[in-house]
């Protein structure tokens, strides 16, 4: 199994992972996949995270493994694998959702914060309005 940056020809396969998953995916653009992560397994994509950057902050958005794949640590990895490229682009803070997964990211050393206080930009994204 490898992870590496998804591909365009991967969207289906990623919108799969996602819809099995119960994340929303509609808002999702081919172009946004350049800063997507996948793990593979053979042809399969058996987990997909990824970002999109406002500058100095991201929206970590779209975490998530196919339950075949739990406890393998793989949303972990994923994790620490979009958190270094997020720096790498500049990104100082990662802002994320969630409406199940609360326990582990605070684990991950997220903190809970109000929804008045996340910038603009993210406000501004279709999921954050969404949810």
């Amino acid at each position: 199994m490898t992870i590496d940056f998804a591909a365009y020809e991967d969207w289906p396969k990623i919108k799969a992972l996602l819809r099995e998953t119960g994340l929303p995916h509609e808002d999702i653009k081919t172009p946004q996949l350049k800063h997507f992560l996948v793990i593979r397994d053979g042809e399969r994509i058996s987990g997909v995270v990824g970002i999109e950057l406002y500058g100095p902050v991201a929206f970590l958005r779209s975490l998530a493994v196919s339950p075949n794949y739990h406890r393998f640590g793989f949303a972990s990895n994923l994790l620490a694998k979009i958190e270094e490229y997020a720096k790498s682009k500049g990104a100082e803070t990662l802002y994320l959702l969630t409406m199940t997964a609360g326990g582990f990211f605070e684990k991950k050393g997220y903190q809970r914060v109000d929804r008045k206080a996340v910038p603009e930009a993210i406000q501004g994204t279709s999921e954050f309005r969404g949810l």
